[in-house]
């Protein structure tokens, strides 16, 4: 039998209570910092053989001063979970740069860093939470990237497994309350992390709140890997996570009609951080923090979340204009049976 984390009661009774704010965009973030290679590469890699700028998940260890000052301007601007820079930081996708033995002392010290922060900002009236991020890997289960050859994979179920149960014992070691499997488009993947998650949590006799957030590609109401809203809830169900959702892909109006259905028939709390909008032809987001706020407020006043927040193009101003048109909305209820 396995024990509940400790904070698992806080994160519930916080969600039962008011609308939780994710934090934004992290990567958006590390953007406007306008970062060369030294300092991805510091002075402990500065003889790696490959380049290494655009690996924001290194920065935990070469710039760890700006990830953290991120992090708390989040928290300034109202977040209660903090997701760790960890979105690529498995051993997968680290083998782009070379770095794949590095991915549990990134994890670790990714969680660390958003632990510092959440516990400066944590009052006894307030607690602010820390998510270990699990984003999808660079590589599908599910999907051949040879249109060629339908049947190859580029990666097996055992190969990220092992990856994602490395990944999530450092995010775990580092302080994290939460485990959020995000971006989800291949919910093969998805079940691999499910599966490494419930290994750890078997190992260490834990049981950790887990979220779940999926991605719609398009108006197709689909994901990657072609499931419907319904048909991801349905393939997810048996891990009973403490949230799922959305993020990522859409701006939030796009989301409307998916985080409906998924409000109807999701037996657990309900995520939303979509993307500031859609990208323009420079591939840049241009919602405003007062325009996505004033669509996530319809979605609060609608009863459809327990927890909001921002994916690419947000920042902390959207976070703190959600916190303003939120703060007043009740939390959506659920129960152990779904609506019908």
């Amino acid at each position: 039998m396995l024990t509940e984390h400790p904070r698992f009661s806080l994160l519930r009774s916080a969600a039962e209570q008011r609308i939780l704010l994710l934090d934004g965009a992290m990567g958006s973030m590390i953007q406007q910092y306008e970062l060369e290679e030294k300092d991805f590469r510091g002075e402990r890699f500065a003889r790696h053989p490959k380049d290494l700028k655009g690996n924001n998940e290194l920065l935990c260890l070469t710039r760890p001063d700006v990830i953290l000052a991120i992090h708390r301007a989040y928290l300034d601007a109202g977040s209660d979970i903090l997701e760790t820079n960890t979105f690529g930081a498995t051993s997968i996708a680290q083998a782009d740069y070379g770095t794949e033995d590095l991915a549990y002392e990134l994890n670790m010290a990714a969680a660390q860093l958003a632990r510092r922060a959440a516990d400066e900002f944590s009052t006894p009236e307030r607690q602010r939470f820390v998510a270990g991020a699990i984003g999808p890997t660079n590589r599908t289960a599910s999907i051949s990237p040879d249109v060629n050859n339908p049947g190859f994979r580029a990666v097996s179920f055992d190969d990220l497994e092992a990856a994602y149960y490395e990944q999530v014992r450092g995010l775990a070691d580092g302080g994290s309350d939460i485990f959020l499997v995000e971006t989800i488009f291949d919910t093969l993947n998805a079940k691999a992390a499910l599966f490494a998650i419930d290994r750890y949590c078997e190992t260490v006799g834990m049981r950790y709140p887990v979220m779940l957030s999926v991605t719609v590609t398009d108006a197709s109401g689909r994901t990657l890997s072609g499931q419907t809203v319904e048909a991801f809830w349905i393939s997810v169900r048996h891990a009973q996570p403490f949230s799922v959702g959305l993020n990522c892909a859409l701006g939030a109006q796009e989301m409307r009609p998916y985080l409906a259905t998924l409000s109807r028939i999701a037996d657990c709390a309900v995520s939303c951080y979509p993307n500031a909008g859609l990208p323009n032809e420079f591939g840049e987001y241009d919602e405003t923090p007062h325009e996505m706020a004033c669509v996530l407020e319809d979605f609060a006043r609608s009863g459809f979340v327990n927890i909001l927040g921002g994916c690419c193009g947000s920042t902390p101003d959207h976070i703190r204009h959600m916190a303003e048109h939120v703060k007043n909305a009740k939390p959506r209820a659920w129960s152990a049976e779904p609506v019908a």
